[in-house]
């Protein structure tokens, strides 16, 4: 999970969404009463912070976070339009891990949030779910396959690891249409056979736990 603290709504959403796309669960919020509330549910993978917010400022956010044994070692990214070299010492000496100025690029935020995670939650420590010699690390979105790292599109991902959520559980194809592609119409199910077919052969050798239950649809075994 990602928070996201922002007050510009138009920022929200476009990081949100971007976040969403790469896989990512996130959730934003406009007010740090917000995220104080959301921080005494759940405490994120990664913390992405405005420094120009109502109410307090990103600064002092960040000092309270590291001055917490609970938030002390929580990855935080700086996300703010303030891009002069004396903001950014001061945000890194303050405790930010890392600091990305506004305007930016989708790839370059995420490819930081990943690094990020890969640095301070490396695949020892990260949350991961293995089945049968896979493992995914859905908080870095990475699939290794026997030890070795696959590229998976995000389809591919998002089917691999809602069977795996569920070991054990038959899955019908129109099942998977509704939860992955977001319909439900079985005309389409052989979009489904499709891409069952290139994650198998992605998996390799990995790629027989997924068990085809014939006239019903897939489970991983």
């Amino acid at each position: 999970m990602i928070y996201f603290l922002e007050d510009d709504s138009g920022i929200r959403s476009f990081v949100l969404y971007a976040l969403s796309s790469s896989g990512f669960e996130a959730e934003g919020f406009e007010l740090p009463s917000q995220f104080y509330h959301a921080l005494e549910e759940r405490i994120p993978d990664l913390l992405l912070l405005d420094i120009m917010l109502p109410e307090e400022d990103g600064i002092s956010i960040l000092k309270k976070l590291r001055a917490n044994p609970e938030t002390n070692s929580m990855p935080i990214i700086m996300l703010t339009a303030k891009g002069t070299e004396y903001d950014k010492v001061t945000g890194l000496d303050s405790g930010a891990d890392d600091y990305i100025s506004k305007p930016f690029g989708t790839m370059e935020l995420i490819s930081r949030i990943k690094a990020l995670l890969r640095r301070t939650g490396n695949s020892e420590s990260a949350e991961k779910i293995t089945a049968g010699g896979v493992t995914v690390f859905p908080s870095l979105h990475e699939v290794y396959s026997e030890n070795t790292r696959i590229q998976l599109t995000l389809k591919e991902y998002e089917l691999l690891l809602i069977m795996l959520k569920n070991k054990g559980f038959v899955f019908s194809r129109d099942d998977l249409l509704s939860k992955v592609w977001g319909y439900d119409f079985s005309g389409e199910s052989r979009t489904v056979d499709v891409h069952i077919r290139t994650l198998r052969s992605k998996l390799g050798s990995c790629g027989e736990i997924i068990e085809t239950i014939r006239g019903v649809g897939y489970r991983i075994k």
